[in-house]
């Protein structure tokens, strides 16, 4: 027999999964303009108990590819991950190919990661020219010389879905992913492009409109029962 109390716990942990859901939720939107971006979902099961739990999952779907034009844009037409290095040592994985180069002629993301092990362009190059397999070539104006500075790695993961999201759209491995598998003799860079996220914003926004709607019926049963205990409380005193 379900008491009073059971339904009080029972609706304080099912309601913190919703919040908990509706946090992904609005990850998903506050990265919409975010390149390369994958949409997070939090899928709830309800158990014979009557308990909700909750799995995280991944969407790792190509977003659309736009053209911009930029020599160090790059999209990846395909899964993987490029590594980049961040400026303590440390290595992550990100589809966010929007590069630029540091004060020495380095490839870095927009926030300072080296790409790969490090490439590093000669001062005053003229054209450059990045592969599909990611070899960079740079070229005299009139295509006479040309030169191999170094390969932009990408690496994919036997689970994907087991890499940790962290700061500033990238990722960490983890136990459950397993070690990058480098990708060889691969096609998926296109340069001059980039990836849009794949986040579905209208179902996105719907889904948020449809879960607060939700929680606030909720709140108001829980209210309800509460009150009834209280007033319960209050009998046997």
């Amino acid at each position: 027999m379900t008491t009073i109390q059971g339904i009080i716990n029972k609706g304080v942990i099912n309601t913190e999964l919703q919040y908990e859901r509706m946090s992904y939720i609005s990850s998903n939107v506050a990265n919409y303009n975010t390149n390369g971006y994958k949409a997070m979902r939090f899928e709830q099961v309800l158990n014979e108990n009557g308990y909700l739990t909750g799995y995280e999952r991944t969407d790792y779907s190509n977003g659309a590819i736009t053209r911009t034009g930029h020599e160090l844009d790059i999209a990846i037409d395909g899964q993987g991950f490029i590594p980049v290095t961040s400026p303590t040592g440390d290595v992550v994985y990100t589809r966010d190919a929007s590069f630029k180069l540091d004060k020495d002629g380095y490839i870095i993301t927009n926030d300072g990661y080296l790409v790969g092990d490090g490439i590093q362009l000669p001062v005053n190059y003229e054209n450059i020219k990045i592969n599909t397999n990611g070899d960079i070539e740079i070229f005299s104006n009139d295509g006479t010389k040309r030169e191999l500075l170094g390969t932009i790695p990408l690496v994919t993961f036997r689970n994907p879905e087991g890499l940790k999201f962290s700061d500033n759209n990238k990722y960490l491995l983890t136990e459950e992913s397993g070690d990058p598998i480098l990708e060889k003799n691969h096609t998926k860079f296109l340069q001059g492009n980039l990836e849009s996220t794949n986040v579905d914003l209208f179902n996105e926004v719907n889904q948020l409109l449809r879960l607060n709607a939700s929680l606030l019926a909720s709140n108001k049963v829980m209210s309800a029962v509460n009150k009834m205990y209280s007033e319960m409380l209050q009998l046997n005193q």
